[in-house]
């Protein structure tokens, strides 16, 4: 139970979050497989255990984690694209006549809805972790789509939920250029051997470097020559480290063994006692690693009337 992405939300108002109203809540909007002719499901499941008796909260001194599935059928667009050039070829060579549009949109959505009951399905799941102490709410993604997805169904369960996506003062990019520059990151966090580089012009190009040395010259020649550092791969204490892109979306996030040990040993022998006690401790480390992370970027942005 170790998130590998993470996008941050700060809850703009003060949310009750009490366990047992939102396990109501969240029961009812729960996952569900896709009908025969419909294109996608989402919902929430539990995100530890399984079976009807699985609880969709799992909470641990005060801290919720929650998850959703979503069930979508794939139907590829070439597949529709040749039957619908088929079908059309058909129509004009029987009927002497040209196919517009119109007729072309209904004669595609025929062809979606006969091939739907057939087409594969594949099933995705997001977590979340809540703060509600904090004031935030932690995404288990890189993708704003997905984060949104699951925020937005929440919103529906619970009624409500002023949130926004946690931004801070400084453009990322130019503190992470100034660490590369400089080749010394914040206090407690250090430069490794990742990044991007980026032109600021219009049709400037990009420069991805990998296991490469970031105080050589070549990348300082890149930094002088005006290139931004977008995406950078950096280490906290020697708890975990991660990839911070210049949205401030924190990628590969990896927990060092030594917190994954100490969660195996709090844990036990019960899988959902190791689950529980990974997550708590996860979600400990967080709560000391986030705010060092934004102050070292120039401190969280409050916008004007929060």
């Amino acid at each position: 139970m170790w998130f590998r992405n993470l996008l941050v939300y700060r809850l703009t108002q003060n949310v009750p979050f009490d366990p047992e109203t939102l396990e109501t809540a969240l029961a009812a909007k729960p996952a569900r497989p896709c009908a025969s002719q419909e294109l996608s499901t989402y919902g929430f499941v539990a995100p530890f255990g399984k079976g009807e008796d699985a609880p969709l909260v799992h909470a641990s001194q005060g801290f919720l984690l929650i998850a959703t599935r979503k069930e979508e059928r794939i139907l590829p667009g070439s597949v529709v694209k040749d039957a619908l050039k088929e079908k059309i070829d058909e129509i004009e060579a029987e009927q002497m006549r040209k196919v517009y549009k119109k007729e072309r949109d209904q004669i595609k959505d025929e062809i979606i809805q006969a091939f739907l009951p057939r087409a594969f399905i594949r099933k995705s799941g997001t977590f979340a972790a809540i703060d509600a102490e904090r004031g935030l709410i932690l995404v288990n993604s890189a993708s704003p789509k997905k984060a949104e997805d699951l925020l937005s169904t929440l919103r529906e369960a619970i009624g409500s939920l002023p949130v926004r996506p946690l931004t801070v003062k400084i453009a990322p990019s130019a503190t992470l250029t100034e660490w590369v520059k400089a080749q010394k990151a914040a206090d407690d966090f250090f430069v490794l051997d990742e990044c991007e580089l980026r032109d600021t012009h219009e049709d400037g190009g990009t420069v991805r470097c990998k296991r490469q040395d970031l105080t050589s010259d070549e990348i300082q020649q890149h930094l002088e020559a005006g290139k931004q550092v977008t995406q950078l791969a950096l280490a906290w204490q020697d708890k975990l480290s991660f990839v911070l892109d210049d949205k401030t979306v924190i990628k590969r996030l990896r927990f060092e063994e030594l917190l994954q040990d100490q969660a195996e040993q709090d844990g036990g022998d019960d899988a959902l006692a190791q689950q529980d006690a990974s997550f708590l401790l996860m979600m400990m480390t967080f709560r000391e690693f986030l705010p060092a992370l934004f102050e070292a970027l120039g401190g969280e942005e409050i916008p004007q009337g929060i």
